[in-house]
């Protein structure tokens, strides 16, 4: 019995997030003038495109010829992985929380719909602190998504000068490993893109550029990996009181 009532919560905390994914709430203040909820975070991103991603430019991926396992065609297959720095929704505290979010934006994204998603939470996260980013992450992807789903596992994240890490279940389900480009008259700075948008987050610190060695995504039956193709860090800020609502500010176009 106490197996079919685990079950049974985790199910409805599954569909209560992918609700919460799929239509945000109107963004809010709370009474105090506080915003309702803020998510400063800190993600190592990766994709199947080549440097620079031309998704923040375009209204379609990059096209690739099939080779090594992979179809032809528009695509841009994903490895977001996420590190809150500084959060809350509500009274939830997101402070320090990880999550992933794994998928493929479609062929044409022109009118916000992209193919699919999966968001993977990390298992120390609360079943309050999953349903507060589900709700926050709405915001932040103002899109709508084909198939969008939800998981729990284990995630590693680590970033250092020039270099960044991040697993899933150990890399068994999904991998990014990223490794920095010099600046040409500073080899101890990055390559770092200023003032173009990233997605609904109205701040970023710049597209720190950072090729990756890896990008992986092994669950499911849509798994895929690339090497040596888009990659970078990046810190986004947004809350409740400045997130996008119109799907079109999606990626800065």
């Amino acid at each position: 019995m106490k197996k079919r009532v685990l079950l049974s919560t985790m199910v409805l905390l599954a569909v209560g997030v992918i609700a919460a994914l799929a239509a945000a709430p109107p963004a809010s203040k709370s009474s105090g003038g506080k915003p309702e909820w803020s998510m400063n975070a800190t993600i190592i991103e990766a994709c199947s495109c080549t440097m620079f991603c031309q998704c923040y430019f375009n209204q379609e991926p990059m096209g690739h010829a099939g080779h090594e396992g992979h179809g032809g065609g528009h695509f841009c297959q994903f490895n977001n992985a996420f590190k809150v720095n500084k959060g809350w929704n509500k009274d939830v505290k997101l402070d320090g929380v990880k999550f992933w979010v794994a998928g493929d934006l479609g062929s044409d994204f022109s009118k916000g719909q992209m193919d699919w998603a999966v968001v993977t939470f990390d298992k120390a996260m609360t079943p309050d602190q999953r349903k507060a980013v589900g709700e926050i992450v709405a915001h932040l992807y103002p899109v709508k998504w084909n198939s969008l789903t939800t998981a729990e596992g284990d995630i590693d994240w680590k970033a250092g000068k020039g270099e960044a890490r991040a697993l899933l279940n150990g890399g068994k389900t999904a991998e990014v490993a990223l490794k920095g480009t010099q600046s040409y008259n500073d080899a101890d700075k990055p390559v770092v893109i200023k003032n173009l948008r990233y997605w609904g987050a109205p701040r970023n610190d710049g597209f720190v550029l950072m090729a990756n060695e890896v990008e992986a995504y092994r669950a499911g039956d849509k798994p895929f990996e690339f090497k040596g193709t888009n990659g970078f860090m990046i810190t986004v800020d947004i809350a409740s009181t400045d997130a996008v609502k119109d799907a079109s500010a999606k990626k800065g176009y």
